[in-house]
């Protein structure tokens, strides 16, 4: 288990009812000269997510590799650009997997909209992909800078897995993948048990579990509670600035999705807050030493993720795991919209 530094806020139970309350805001340690890639398939979150990264001075992009997941390839190639470029951020985007790990197409399926960004008229990038391909990206990168790449995955893992396929000795080398997938500890949002990310392609899930590889995993159940965004969140973020407004407008369909799915006056940004885990060093309050095992049966389990934990005996398993994965188990969620407001006013 860890402990934030600072601590949150507030420390109260978690509901369903979103903080609107005005505290004062924790100080908070910002990461030190992280290099990343970030791996999106590029929906409103993974937008917003972007902008938050780009936006954080401590952070380095090396680059953005996209994927099919919330929208289509080509439509994730477009987004991702005019996220950077909204943010002030140019960075390279590299295309990746059209397909998922055992090479079928899939259909892109987005509560963001057609476009994936609220069909509010956003996308309109002056960048285009460039044409190095993104597993040759993420593998030429991590050579060239051994032990220091961390991945922050935000969409399906096609483009990890595919990477660890190709060349496992060189994807050994990476310092660690912090991926947003999974339902953690709680339920899904694609089945009753499995989060859209890992449902979209648990193949390539449970080869990214089954590498070896250090990964941090942020699940839907750090989402919601406190985390969530309130309809007086986002006119507030709305009226903030260029940023702001895009990022509100981005989020127009999937807040009608969460009303009509009987959700309320709440949204979940899931993406964005797996970022503030990376940006910040003391967001994450708590985190449990696991193994992960990915569910890739056809059937209602199919994408679900079973986490084996550290110190427990479970009759079903042999219990020599090879514990790689930390999940996190409480973030500052009562803080989280107003770090996200204050860093996109930089």
């Amino acid at each position: 288990m860890m402990t934030g530094l600072f601590g949150c806020s507030k420390a109260e139970p978690q509901d369903d009812t979103p903080n609107t309350t005005e505290t004062a805001l924790t100080e908070y340690t910002p990461a030190q000269n992280r290099k990343v890639i970030i791996d999106t398939d590029t929906g409103a979150d993974d937008a917003s997510a972007l902008i938050l990264a780009a936006k954080s001075e401590n952070i380095d992009i090396l680059g953005v590799t996209v994927l099919v997941g919330n929208v289509d390839l080509e439509q994730s190639i477009e987004n991702a650009p005019a996220a950077l470029e909204i943010a002030g951020c140019d960075v390279p985007v590299y295309k990746g997997s059209a397909e998922n790990f055992s090479g079928e197409k899939i259909n892109a399926f987005s509560v963001f909209g057609t476009d994936g960004m609220g069909d509010a008229d956003l996308i309109h990038p002056k960048g285009k992909a460039e044409d190095k391909d993104a597993i040759d990206f993420i593998l030429e990168t991590v050579k060239a800078n051994p032990n220091e790449v961390e991945i922050i995955a935000i969409g399906p893992a096609t483009n990890i897995a595919k990477a660890i396929k190709r060349d496992p000795d060189t994807m050994k080398k990476v310092k660690r993948i912090w991926s947003m997938g999974t339902a953690g500890l709680g339920p899904g949002n694609a089945t009753p048990v499995a989060e859209f990310n890992t449902y979209h392609d648990p193949e390539a899930y449970k080869v990214m579990l089954d590498s070896g590889l250090p990964i941090t995993i942020v699940g839907l159940d750090m989402c919601d509670g406190e985390a969530a965004w309130s309809n007086e969140q986002f006119e507030k973020l709305n009226s903030a600035n260029e940023i702001g407004h895009f990022v509100t407008a981005s989020f127009a369909k999937i807040r009608e999705f969460y009303k009509s799915n009987k959700k309320g006056n709440q949204v979940n940004n899931c993406d964005s807050l797996a970022m503030m885990c990376v940006v910040y060093d003391d967001f994450v309050t708590d985190t449990i030493s696991c193994h992960g095992s990915c569910i890739t049966d056809k059937g209602e389990t199919r994408g679900q993720v079973i986490f084996y934990q550290k110190g427990f005996t479970y009759d079903v398993a042999e219990n020599d795991f090879d514990y790689n994965v930390t999940l996190v188990s409480g973030v500052c969620g009562s803080d989280y919209f107003d770090l996200y407001l204050q860093a996109i006013e930089k």
